[in-house]
């Protein structure tokens, strides 16, 4: 079947797809796709019986019936319907990447230009390469614009993604140390976001550049596109001092006046000055911006503040890498609170810079005279080799043990570690 076909089917099935036998909901196509673990093929059969349309199979699955339609690559052919579906509609696609505090970023400008436009954006974090293609899908003929959010393990990934996506503008949040184990270095990693950068600058997009970030300006220079600037020095913005009481994100911006957030650390100031920087490029008014931003309430496990009946909690816990660890740090660090404690889960896929990275976290809690209970064998290994006397766990289980054999009273507390240790494991124990 020709993807034009294809795409006709996909209209007349009001633009619904899905890769997951489990979510059908009556009349959608479903797409079998295959793993390493699992081959969706096994449940074609049943989406249909379950109420699917269509459902989109490998042509060498041995499958017959009317309503299947075989194709030598079932995920392949979700990318071409994702790119013909792209280029019919021919809006803005707003592309956005970065080591850290993309998906935050991502919810505040979709926050900030539904103020003004209909618009599609990544749900969660299907980032990858099957969740571009089903992002794209989820736009609507109505869509007037989107925000596609890509994530990045290896050095090519970002490239691949925006050839489905095809961003007219775009925004890199940020370089840092992460997915070192796939990226080989720091290098590395600005190599494979940069693509956002060499795709708009190879296809006349703009890109939305915080000026005060060094490696992004010298990245931006590379490219001969248009550039609409943001940041904290360069806008003479402000952050307010946040308390114990009051530990939320503040910030004087010079045109839009305070602003109060529901984010925790100050490290969200330029994902914050992200979105009114888009919101301001696409028209979307300085008090409709504001609105937009502070009725924003993350619930995500990113940057969240929960008060329990005994402890007032950051909760971080959704991922982790070193420059995501050390500006958390640092922000716990500049909280104004009796008693602070940093329960820390390690950081995955670091290859050769495991063993310095998890030092340098322990250093840095020492440096900063920050109470502390690590969780995993490289943050026991580091606190070792740096004859730090922090308790080490080996698993978030454990932690969540002790803790309910020892509660913690009148703290503020940061929960943060990679996705792999589940930090979010503790959060009942406080």
């Amino acid at each position: 079947m020709e993807i034009k076909d294809l795409y006709a089917l996909y209209l007349a099935c009001g633009c619904r797809v899905t890769t997951d036998s489990r979510a059908i909901e009556g009349g959608e196509i479903f797409f079998a796709l295959r793993g390493e673990n699992f081959d969706g093929n096994n449940y074609a059969l049943q989406a249909l019986g379950d109420g699917a349309a269509w459902a989109v199979v490998n042509a060498d699955a041995g499958l017959s019936g009317e309503k299947l339609i075989p194709v030598e690559d079932p995920l392949t052919t979700l990318r071409d319907l994702a790119i013909h579906h792209r280029e019919a509609l021919g809006i803005p696609v707003v592309g956005l990447t970065g080591t850290n505090g993309k998906t935050t970023t991502k919810e505040l400008i979709a926050a900030v230009l539904s103020r003004k436009y209909r618009i599609t954006a990544t749900q969660g974090n299907l980032n990858n390469d099957i969740g571009v293609p089903l992002s794209l899908l989820k736009m609507r003929p109505d869509t007037q614009l989107a925000v596609i959010e890509m994530g990045a393990n290896h050095p090519d990934d970002i490239a691949k993604l925006v050839k489905v996506s095809r961003p007219t503008h775009g925004l890199i949040t940020n370089v840092g140390k992460a997915h070192l184990l796939g990226f080989g270095s720091i290098e590395g990693v600005k190599a494979a976001k940069g693509e956002l950068y060499n795709w708009l600058g190879a296809h006349g997009g703009l890109i939305f550049l915080n000026e005060d970030d060094a490696d992004l300006r010298e990245m931006a220079l590379r490219q001969h596109c248009h550039q609409f600037g943001y940041g904290l020095t360069c806008q003479g913005a402000k952050v307010l001092p946040a308390t114990a009481d009051c530990p939320f994100l503040a910030l004087d911006v010079p045109g839009y006046g305070e602003i109060h957030t529901s984010l925790v650390g100050a490290y969200n100031a330029t994902n914050v000055l992200a979105a009114l920087a888009v919101g301001r490029y696409f028209g979307v008014s300085e008090a409709d911006a504001v609105v937009a931003i502070e009725a924003y309430t993350p619930a995500n496990q990113r940057s969240q503040m929960q008060k329990t009946g005994r402890n007032t909690l950051i909760v971080d816990a959704y991922n982790a890498n070193p420059s995501s660890m050390a500006v958390a740090l640092d922000n716990l660090a500049a909280v104004q609170a009796p008693r602070k404690l940093a329960l820390l889960g390690e950081m995955r896929e670091l290859g050769a810079e495991s063993a310095v990275e998890h030092q340098a976290v322990v250093r840095r809690l020492l440096d900063g005279g920050l109470e502390a209970l690590l969780v995993g064998e490289e943050f026991i290994k580091a606190a070792r080799e740096c004859g730090a006397a922090f308790r080490c766990f080996a698993t978030s289980d454990d932690l969540a043990a002790w803790l309910a054999a020892n509660p913690v009273s009148g703290a503020t507390i940061l929960v943060k570690g990679s996705r792999g240790t589940r930090m979010e494991k503790v959060l009942p124990s406080l």
